[in-house]
C-alpha cells in the first residue's frame, strides 16, 4: 500500500492561501486557549479578534436582530408558538407560519436553487432597491456569498491560461479560490491616495499585461463597498466599468455584501451594478452577490446568501443549476436568514420599532468606531489611514524602517506580518497583514475590523504598541 503524502494530493492545494484565517489567526486561537490557565504568563488578559468580519463572535458581541432569531426559533420548532402564546409578536408568528407552510421541516432538503418563496422575496427586494425587474428564476440562494463566488470561479476558469481581474488589495477568497482551480489572478491596483478609488486605466493596464503574457481574462471582480478598503464606488465609475466589460467581453462579478454598511451616508450612497447595467441596457453578463453575514444582521454562522444572474442565457442557468444541485441545497436556516434580511418588518408591524432601534444602534456604533479609529490611527507617526466610508474595516498603511524589514526577512516573515505578529504577542490584538490582501511593492498595511467594542481601550493598545515599535525600530 502506498503511503498518503502531501505530494500525492492535488498540487493546487499547496498554492491556496487564506490570510484572514492564516498564521495570525491560528496563533491567536492558541493564545485564547493559553489564557484559560491562571498562570498563562501572557502580557494581556484577552484576545481581540480584529482579523475577520465576524460580528457576533465572542468578544465582539454584536447583538443579533431579534426579528431574525424569533422567526428562526419558530421555524426550528413551530409548536413553540402555541407553547408560548403571546411571547412572539404577531408578525413573527405569521412569517414563521408562512415559511413553514412553504418549506415544511427545515431538516429536509429544499429546492437546489433555494426555496421558491424566498427567491421571490429576494427578487422583490432587488426590484424595490433598484427600480428594475428581477426574475426569481435567475436567483440562487447560497451558503453565504463565498459559495457563489467559488462556483463562478470554478465555472469560468479554463486552465492553464485563463484568469480573473481582481482588485489589489482584495479579499483573499479570490486568490485562494483561483489557486484552487488553477486560475490566474490578474491584479489591478486601487488608488489609496484618492480614497482607494477604482481606475479604469489600471484595469486596462492589467488587461494589456495579461494579453502580452498569453492569459485570457474571463471576468472582472468588483468589491463594492470595498474589502479591505471600505471604498464606495460612484455611479460614473460604475458606468465606465460596465462599458469596459462590454469592450473586453468580461463577466462582471459584483461582490456587494457590504451594501448596507455605509458610515457616511450623507456623502456616499450604494448603487448596485444591477441598477447600472439595467439603466444602460447593457448586455454584460453580471453576477451580483449578497450575504446575511454582514450589514447589521451579522449572521455569519448561519451561512446564508444569494446571487442574481443578469444577461445569462437559459442554457447557462441550467448549467449553474446542475452545479449547485451537486451540493443538494444551501442550508435552510441560512435561507430563512436571507428572507428576514430582504423582508424585514415594516412600519406598523409589531416588530418594527424594536427592529429599527436595533439596526440604528448597530449602524451608529460602527460609524462611531470607524471615525474614532481612523482619526487616532492617523495621529500616529508613520501611519496613514483612509477614513473608510463603508464595510467593516480600516486598512492603514504603516511605514516600516529598513531595520524592521531586515529583521523580518531574517525571521522569514513579510515586514507587515512581522509587525502584526509583534502586535498580537504584546497586546492580544489579532489583525491581518496587508501582504495577505495584496499591496504595492514597498508598501505595508494591515486590516482590522471596526467591530470591536470598547474602542478607546482597543485603540489605546494599538497606539501604545505602535509607539513602542517605532521607538525600537525607527521609522
Amino acid at each position: 500500500m502506498r503511503t498518503l503524502t502531501v505530494d500525492s494530493l492535488n498540487p493546487a492545494i499547496k498554492n491556496v492561501q487564506y490570510a484572514v484565517r492564516g498564521e495570525l489567526a491560528i496563533k491567536a486561537e492558541k493564545y485564547r486557549v493559553d489564557l484559560k490557565d491562571a498562570n498563562h504568563g501572557l502580557p494581556f488578559d484577552k484576545v481581540i479578534s480584529s482579523n475577520i468580519g465576524n460580528p457576533q463572535q465572542k468578544g465582539l458581541d454584536q447583538p443579533p436582530i431579534t426579528f431574525t432569531r424569533q422567526v428562526a426559533a419558530l421555524t426550528e420548532w413551530p409548536a413553540l408558538a402555541d407553547l408560548a402564546p403571546g411571547v412572539f409578536p404577531k408578525d413573527v408568528v405569521a412569517r414563521a407560519k408562512e415559511l413553514s407552510e412553504e418549506i415544511g421541516s427545515i431538516g429536509a432538503y429544499s429546492h437546489s436553487q433555494g426555496v421558491p418563496l424566498i427567491r421571490k422575496s429576494v427578487a422583490k427586494f432587488i426590484e424595490e432597491r433598484d427600480g428594475y425587474p428581477s426574475d426569481p428564476n435567475q436567483i440562487f440562494l447560497t451558503a453565504g456569498a463565498s459559495a457563489g463566488v467559488t462556483l463562478f470561479i470554478n465555472m469560468l476558469i479554463t486552465p492553464p491560461n485563463s484568469g480573473i481581474l481582481i482588485p489589489i488589495p482584495q479579499y483573499p477568497l479570490y486568490t485562494a479560490t483561483l489557486a484552487q482551480y488553477n486560475g490566474i489572478g490578474l491584479p489591478y491596483y486601487l488608488d489609496e491616495s484618492s480614497g482607494w478609488s477604482t481606475s479604469v486605466a489600471s484595469i486596462e493596464a492589467a488587461l494589456e499585461k495579461a494579453q502580452k503574457e498569453g492569459v485570457a481574462a474571463k471576468a472582472l471582480v468588483i468589491i463594492n463597498p470595498g474589502n479591505p478598503t471600505g471604498a464606495v464606488l460612484d455611479e460614473t465609475t460604475q458606468e465606465e466599468l460596465v462599458k469596459l466589460c462590454e469592450k473586453h467581453s468580461l463577466v462582471l462579478l459584483a461582490d456587494e455584501v457590504y451594501q448596507a454598511n455605509l458610515h457616511q451616508p450623507e456623502k456616499y450612497t450604494f448603487t448596485s451594478f444591477k441598477k447600472v447595467v439595467s439603466r444602460l441596457q447593457s448586455p454584460v453578463p453580471l453576477v451580483s452577490f449578497h450575504s446575511i453575514s454582514k450589514g447589521v444582521s451579522g449572521e455569519c454562522g448561519r451561512r446564508g446568501g444569494y446571487f442574481e444572474c443578469t444577461n445569462f442565457s437559459e442554457e447557462i442557468i441550467a448549467l449553474i443549476y446542475k452545479m449547485v444541485s451537486i451540493g443538494l441545497c444551501p442550508p435552510v436556516s441560512g435561507q430563512i436568514g436571507v428572507d428576514c434580511m430582504v423582508r424585514p418588518p415594516k412600519a406598523g408591524d409589531e416588530s418594527y420599532e424594536l427592529w429599527k432601534k436595533e439596526t440604528d444602534t448597530t449602524h451608529a456604533a460602527l460609524k462611531s468606531r470607524t471615525r474614532t479609529m481612523a482619526a487616532r490611527l492617523n495621529a500616529l507617526p508613520g501611519v496613514f489611514c483612509v477614513d473608510s466610508p463603508g464595510a467593516l474595516y480600516l486598512f492603514p498603511q504603516i511605514t516600516l524602517s529598513a531595520k524592521v524589514q531586515e529583521v523580518a526577512r531574517a525571521a522569514g516573515k513579510e515586514p507587515d506580518a512581522f509587525y502584526s505578529l509583534a502586535l498580537l504577542d504584546e497586546t492580544g490584538i489579532c489583525v491581518v497583514p496587508g501582504s495577505g490582501f495584496g499591496q504595492k511593492e514597498g508598501e505595508w498595511h494591515y486590516r482590522l475590523t471596526c467591530l470591536c467594542p470598547g474602542v478607546d481601550e482597543y485603540v489605546g493598545k494599538l497606539e501604545k504598541f505602535h509607539k513602542g515599535f517605532v521607538e525600537k525600530y525607527g521609522l
